[in-house]
């Protein structure tokens, strides 16, 4: 196996996101750090920091040069950051000495990796906010469909009481909406342009440095910080949580689902299976699964991350190559994550006939709390809790279901809407509607 499962050819495609992938490739990083330096130079020759020729003239070059990203290797293994051999080669692509001395004029490497890496997250995040609201939508058509199909509630992996399908996908989706509301923060927080110069202070810009900061932010459409955040790494803890947050919740539908298609419950099935290398009979929920190991995997990603807000001093090598190694791994597999919970919830079928058994199967023990109520017309609440744990042990000594029993020992109750399965699933259905409504933004 590779050291990275995404990376790798046997199996990215089992946890890696093509979409969120190729931002995080060596070459999106290559070709977003050229945006910067080419937007930093052409503020820069506007507002006569540097000649204006050589602003535009290293403007139009970042646009048009490919550099390799493979030639930065041998001199990363030494210096850490890219950013010099990546500047020292863009001089030399240029061919026009008498321009490329400016480039990179004031920056120091983490302005154009952060700033590199902002641009990178909006976009990431967008894909985010899309694949969202497309799951809550589904999610809200299935909950709304199913809103008055009656199944099994488990506590403690036990029967408890009726709930219908729809409360429980109700359940999987109003996460995604709590979520979709905090990401515009969390957005707010990641999507700063980075610009301060060796130590935070911009000196080498003089009193125009500030301005730069602000024109570049401009360019780049994104936000000016005011100040340097170099060693100010509370926007990607922040991130980092969100995103595990997200995943969990993810994880809690994957779950779920694992046990709602366990054999002996089979109460949902899935549009696409794995199988069994030896098994023919096998039909392996494989994406719920991985929605759960990915939930469990952004814990431990997330844990490295918020070790790393801790930065020494003004700026901090080891603390941000633990966001290098971390941060990517996160973002592709929670848009992972979001792609497989999207195709599980459009081709889930629940099977309303073993729902019913299930329901049956309990012998009406799944009533027993709407019986105790119903039996407080007539008794107080801890004799009628007494008497219906009386007439739950007769049931399963006689083998008779607890409706029967109770008819006989109470003739003078009507007590159908006690176990009539549509009758006792309280706000479950108005829930599942209510969810359903909030996905269509009513």
């Amino acid at each position: 196996m590779s050291g990275s499962p995404i990376d790798s050819a046997i199996y990215r495609r089992l946890f890696s996101d093509t979409d969120v992938a190729k931002l995080f490739s060596d070459s999106a990083e290559m070709r977003a750090m050229m945006l910067v330096e080419g937007a930093l130079a052409k503020v820069q020759g506007e507002m006569g920091v540097i000649p204006e020729t050589a602003g535009q003239a290293i403007h139009r070059a970042s646009l048009e040069l490919q550099l390799d990203p493979g030639g930065l290797a041998a001199s990363v293994e030494t210096n850490a950051v890219p950013v010099p051999e990546m500047v020292r080669a863009f001089r030399v692509a240029m061919q026009a000495p008498e321009h490329a001395a400016w480039l990179h004029w004031g920056a120091t490497s983490q302005d154009i990796m952060d700033t590199a890496l902002a641009l990178r997250l909006r976009q990431a995040l967008a894909i985010f906010d899309e694949r969202m609201a497309r799951l809550s939508s589904t999610l809200g058509t299935l909950a709304e469909t199913h809103a008055d199909l009656p199944m099994v509630a488990r506590t403690y992996g036990q029967a408890a009481v009726v709930t219908s399908f729809g409360a429980v996908v109700a359940g999987w989706g109003a996460p995604m909406l709590r979520h979709r509301t905090r990401l515009e923060a969390v957005r707010d927080e990641v999507t700063f342009v980075s610009l301060s110069g060796a130590a935070g202070t911009l000196s080498a810009m003089g009193s125009a440095g500030p301005g730069v900061r602000e024109r570049l932010a401009a360019a780049l459409n994104l936000s000016d910080p005011g100040a340097s955040w170099h060693s100010e790494r509370d926007g990607i803890a922040a991130l980092a949580g969100w995103l595990t947050g997200l995943c969990g919740s993810l994880g809690k539908l994957g779950e779920d689902v694992l046990i709602l298609t366990q054999s002996g419950i089979g109460e949902v099935s899935l549009g696409t299976v794995g199988t069994s290398s030896t098994m023919p009979q096998k039909s392996n929920p494989v994406s719920a699964s991985v929605l759960s190991a990915i939930a469990r995997q952004s814990v431990g990603l997330n844990a490295a991350l918020q070790s790393s807000l801790p930065h020494r001093q003004q700026r901090d090598a080891a603390a941000w190559m633990v966001e290098w190694m971390s941060l990517p791994q996160l973002m592709i597999l929670t848009a992972k994550a979001l792609d497989l919970a999207e195709a599980l919830a459009s081709t889930m079928t629940p099977d309303a006939p073993a729902m019913a058994r299930h329901i049956t199967a309990t012998g009406g023990s799944i009533f027993a709390e709407a019986l105790c109520f119903a039996l407080t017309t007539t008794l107080p609440r801890p004799e009628a809790q007494d008497a219906v744990k009386a007439l739950l042990h007769e049931a399963r000594e006689s083998g008779a279901s607890l409706a029967e029993i109770a008819g006989l020992a109470h003739p003078d109750l009507d007590l159908r809407a006690v176990f009539d399965p549509a009758s006792q699933m309280g706000t479950a259905p108005a829930e599942a509607r209510a969810f359903a409504a909030k996905t269509r933004g009513r």
